[in-house]
């Protein structure tokens, strides 16, 4: 059994060997020539063709390895490019909007400021106009102003020169001498609830006796009357209108209404209230050639057309009277005829408020004694004209 075994080779290396170390040389790829066994059990290299095979192979491997990376980078690269030329589409868009919208605003806001230019040269022009209209009318208004203040002036120093015993005769017109009232009677004019009546018409009724008189000419003696002195000195230190003083009110119980209580009741209240809102008008009638009418024409003593002294009806009273005077009642009322006694009574119930009046603005210098007796005159005078008496012009 044991000769039957064969026994190793005593030469040469075993072949499993030699195949093994062939195995590893080709795993590894060793670039050195490979050698493998042949035949007799000898080894030899490999040949150059086999080694450029190799070389061809991992060349083609690599090129295609290349060009896939290549590939891929240029598809990475394209899609960048895609994605970068949307986005400077969607900004060339952007940029267009943004310039329409500028565009726009720089034509508005040239347009803004034309207008702007064109409202304030506008403006500009009329703030010139209203200055000069305003300068023309300030100068205007100084002018009235130096006239009102010279009228003003002249009108204190005749009410400081009038005294209850030496009246000022430009402001009681009714003590003025004939010649003098002829004159202006003849002036005309207006007189408008002022102490300034002018002169006293003369009536178709019978003359009085010379020895009659409203005023006297000797000097009177005269007493003051305590309650009526405290009256007016409460009144005084608050100089009002107002009716409901004590002093007021007795004047207008004792006085003005029995002076200015007519016939025509309903015409008497107008003509109060005018008087003491200071809007009569009392105006002479022009004596013209104008033919006379007959009574039923001016039946009421009303407005008849005629600006001549006619005979007809007093407005007032209703009697017959040759009325040389008419009133009207305000700026746009009627004209009514009266006669010289009603035009009597009116004139001396206008010259008491104008003279409190005057008191109430500040323009009487006097003492609280010479005020008082003023008014005690004035008082006297619509009691005098209430019972009948007035004078007459004899020129």
């Amino acid at each position: 059994a044991v000769a039957g075994v064969p026994k190793p080779w005593s030469g040469d290396p075993p072949r499993s060997v030699i195949l093994v170390n062939v195995t590893l040389a080709s795993t590894n790829l060793d670039p050195e020539p490979e050698s493998r066994v042949e035949g007799g059990g000898q080894v030899r290299p490999t040949s150059a063709r086999d080694h450029g095979d190799l070389s061809r192979l991992r060349s083609s491997s690599l090129e295609i390895r290349e060009k896939e990376i290549r590939e891929k980078g240029s598809e990475i690269l394209r899609e960048q490019l895609d994605a970068a030329k949307k986005e400077l589409k969607l900004k060339d868009k952007e940029c267009e909007r943004l310039s329409q919208v500028r565009n726009q605003l720089e034509q508005e806001l040239e347009e803004l400021t034309a207008s702007l230019f064109e409202e304030a040269h506008k403006m500009v022009r009329e703030a010139n106009v209203k200055q000069a209209t305003a300068e023309k009318q300030l100068k205007e208004a100084q002018g009235k102003i130096d006239v009102l203040q010279a009228e003003v002036t002249a009108l204190k120093t005749l009410v400081l020169t009038s005294t209850p015993s030496s009246p000022n005769r430009q402001l009681h017109p009714q003590l003025q001498s004939a010649g003098t009232r002829g004159a202006c009677k003849h002036n005309g004019g207006h007189i408008r609830n002022k102490s300034s009546s002018g002169a006293f018409p003369s009536s178709p009724a019978k003359p009085e006796p010379p020895s009659v008189s409203v005023q006297s000419v000797t000097k009177e003696d005269r007493e003051v009357d305590s309650v009526l002195y405290a009256e007016f000195l409460m009144w005084k230190e608050h100089p009002s209108l107002d009716r409901s003083s004590a002093f007021l009110n007795r004047i207008y119980r004792e006085d003005i209404g029995p002076c200015l209580s007519f016939t025509r009741s309903e015409l008497s209240q107008l003509v109060q209230s005018a008087v003491e809102n200071n809007s009569l008008t009392i105006e002479p009638v022009a004596m013209s050639s104008l033919p006379m009418v007959k009574a039923s024409a001016v039946e009421c003593g009303g407005p008849n057309g005629f600006r001549a002294a006619i005979e007809t009806k007093c407005a007032l009273s209703g009697m017959s009277r040759l009325c040389r005077h008419r009133i009207k009642l305000g700026d746009k009322g009627s004209y009514y005829y009266i006669s010289p006694s009603s035009r009597a009574r009116i004139t001396a119930v206008c010259n008491f408020f104008t003279y409190i009046r005057y008191i109430q603005q500040g323009l009487v210098r006097h003492d609280a004694e010479q005020m008082f007796w003023e008014v005690m005159r004035l008082r006297r005078e619509m009691t005098v004209a209430k019972l009948g008496f007035y004078q007459t012009d004899q020129g």
